[in-house]
């Protein structure tokens, strides 16, 4: 049979060459590194993205990354929304339009199967935070510890509540980022670095702590037993301790302190982006959520402050 002059669809395919899912993403963390991604960003990306691949099997979808089509995603999406929280399914989907952004953009593929896909809707759920009494009550918790552990441990609660800075940038405080009322944020999740305010309490707790923890060869503010930098891992567990031993009703972690602090700060008539630049968020959505759940509250400072209010006019 004589050859045709044109090539056929599937003569075509036979031309494309098919990444493996492997080189796919080699070639997608090599462009995360140069854009100076954090190791855990990247380790994000491939948890989410083997889950995805892990998925596609499941539901009997036996194809390279670089093949699949959205129809494939949205398969994969329906067999996720029978066990998965939506916010679990949005983060992953986030993934995925990172990585097969990068794919057609370097032309490894010709469609991208996730471009006209959007983010799931779903419930705003309450955030919680901690009351005056909750606070107070983990705070006697921590303190009848008569150990260092327990004035470290007190510090960290402090820090965090005083600050609403993130587990991941507490471990990475070093001491000379102690400068007085002021703690130099490093290690942060945007990559810029920025200042955030301590109380005079806090200040005065930390002094303590710093003359117990004594010169060491770790420069890293918070150490463990054996004088090495704390891990997240350790705090969250610290943190789980304490939550059992107070008994309070709320999940009690490192991040209920950071929204504690966020509804502080919002009723005490902070702007969003004053606190969003104490936060360290890149944008403000989230900031503006924190807001609108919690500025209620700022009709009452308002009025309080009023300036005409004040003037005899």
């Amino acid at each position: 049979m004589r050859r045709s002059r044109e090539l056929s669809i599937e003569e075509k395919k036979l031309l494309m060459t098919s990444l493996t899912d492997e080189e796919a993403f080699s070639r997608f963390e090599r462009s995360c590194q140069l854009k100076n991604l954090r190791p855990a960003t990247i380790r994000y990306y491939r948890n989410e993205l083997s889950a995805f691949k892990k998925s596609l099997k499941e539901i009997n979808i036996n194809k390279q990354l670089s093949e699949v089509t959205q129809k494939d995603v949205e398969d994969v999406l329906l067999y996720w929304k029978e066990s998965l929280k939506i916010v679990t399914i949005n983060t992953r989907l986030r993934a995925l339009k990172a990585f097969y952004t990068l794919l057609k953009k370097e032309k490894f593929i010709k469609k991208n199967p996730v471009s006209e896909m959007k983010q799931l809707r779903d419930r705003r759920r309450i955030i919680e935070t901690l009351t005056d009494e909750e606070i107070k009550k983990i705070a006697q918790i921590i303190k009848k510890q008569n150990s260092f552990v327990g004035v470290r441990d007190f510090c960290i609660f402090l820090v965090m509540l005083d600050t609403g800075i993130r587990l991941s940038e507490i471990c990475g405080v070093e001491v000379e980022d102690v400068q007085g009322n002021k703690l130099r944020v490093r290690i942060t999740k945007n990559l810029e670095e920025r200042e955030v305010y301590l109380s005079s309490t806090t200040q005065g707790y930390l002094k303590g702590y710093l003359r117990l923890r004594g010169e060491l060869d770790t420069d890293v503010l918070f150490v463990n037993v054996d004088n090495g930098p704390l891990k997240p891992r350790a705090i969250q567990s610290r943190f789980n301790k304490y939550k059992n031993e107070s008994r309070i009703q709320k999940q009690f972690s490192p991040h209920i302190l950071r929204h504690t602090f966020a509804k502080r700060m919002v009723m005490s008539g902070i702007d969003a982006f004053s606190l969003a630049a104490l936060l360290g968020h890149s944008d403000l959505t989230v900031t503006k959520r924190y807001v609108s759940l919690w500025g209620s509250d700022l009709e009452q400072i308002s009025r309080k402050h009023s300036t005409i209010g004040k003037l005899n006019l």
